[in-house]
């Protein structure tokens, strides 16, 4: 059994911590907080986007500690789940890293490519895992069209494009704090762009057009990602444009020669088929299993010792890259080169 120690009781927090009670492979066995009515139990107020309201929880079989050095010293926890805002991950990897725990940190992996990649050489020098916690590869729907692109029985990805659009989150204030998320071009588009990675690669150049905010970050874009001649044909919008009436949409239509993905999140997930047929696959497990078997995918990397491709350091630190990429692009107008 994986024991976790979770760094961070705030709404990822606490989604972690309720997905792991139903983990196989593991068990929160302490967690870390400066907030003492959470260390006491009291989250009744947290609140996310979805999931279930904070209640009280009985913690009384949890190691509870109030200063993250106490946490990495604790013999009984073998893996560091961070979900502490963006702009201290990376400090927070890095030494958990050093004192030899094992590392999932939550999504983005980091505000700044050269932060993630300081914390992927430090996971080399310590001979532990740096696994990062993007969980829309476990979510059903997009589960199913990863594994029907790499599996390639379809045929080749012709082409896609993805939505992923929110009105500006208020349930938060680190989540609204540019300084501490990159705002909604990296906390939020970086769903998007780890995606893409991961069933397309990544691209030679981005070219994006975009909305700027009152801080300077970019609120809303739409990209073409240029991956040369013969494709594929890959685009995304996403941001932080939509009216409250319409809190969160996401979505997809994925090109493939024998076969077109279509999911909207408003309708179930249809392969629509060369010969006309519809099928409409039947999906199980939600939001909270989603993060289970996230929790799972990264205890069962800790007994193997060796990284899930889901959660892969570099995976995420490209996403990231695509990113700050794509924004530049919106800021100048031009095509940015990835690298």
């Amino acid at each position: 059994m994986v024991r976790i120690g979770i760094a961070g009781v705030g709404f990822m927090g606490m989604i972690h911590y309720l997905a792991s009670r139903q983990a196989a492979g593991a068990r929160v066995t302490a967690i870390c907080s400066r907030d003492p009515k959470k260390l006491a139990g009291d989250w009744r107020g947290i609140r996310g986007n979805f999931g279930p309201p904070g209640e009280q929880m009985d913690l009384g079989a949890v190691h509870r500690f109030g200063r993250y050095e106490d946490l990495l010293a604790d013999p009984d926890v073998d893996l560091i789940d961070i979900c502490s805002p963006t702009h201290l991950h990376a400090e927070m990897a890095r030494a958990a890293l050093k004192a030899g725990k094992h590392v999932l940190v939550e999504k983005a992996i980091a505000l700044r490519p050269d932060e993630a990649d300081a914390m992927l050489r430090d996971a080399v020098d310590a001979k532990r895992l740096l696994m990062v916690a993007h969980v829309l590869p476990f979510v059903p729907e997009f589960a199913f069209a990863a594994e029907a692109v790499r599996s390639g029985r379809h045929g080749k990805l012709l082409g896609a494009h993805f939505t992923r659009v929110i009105s500006k989150p208020d349930w938060s204030a680190d989540i609204g704090d540019a300084a501490k998320t990159g705002g909604p071009a990296v906390d939020l588009h970086i769903h998007d762009t780890h995606f893409i990675g991961l069933i397309a690669g990544v691209p030679a150049q981005v070219f994006s057009s975009g909305l700027l905010g009152a801080g300077g970050a970019v609120d809303y874009l739409t990209t073409q990602y240029l991956y040369g001649p013969g494709g594929p044909a890959v685009s995304c919008s996403s941001g932080a444009v939509a009216m409250k009436a319409r809190p969160f949409v996401h979505g997809y239509e994925i090109y493939l020669e024998q076969a077109t993905l279509a999911f909207d999140g408003a309708t179930p997930l249809r392969v629509l088929h060369a010969d006309g047929r519809t099928e409409r696959p039947d999906l199980q497990g939600g939001e909270l299993t989603a993060f289970t078997s996230e929790i799972d995918a990264a205890a069962e990397g800790v007994r193997q010792g060796k990284t899930p491709d889901l959660l892969s350091g570099k995976l995420a630190r490209d996403a990231l890259l695509l990113c700050h990429k794509e924004c530049e692009s919106v800021r100048t107008g031009a095509i940015a080169a990835v690298g």
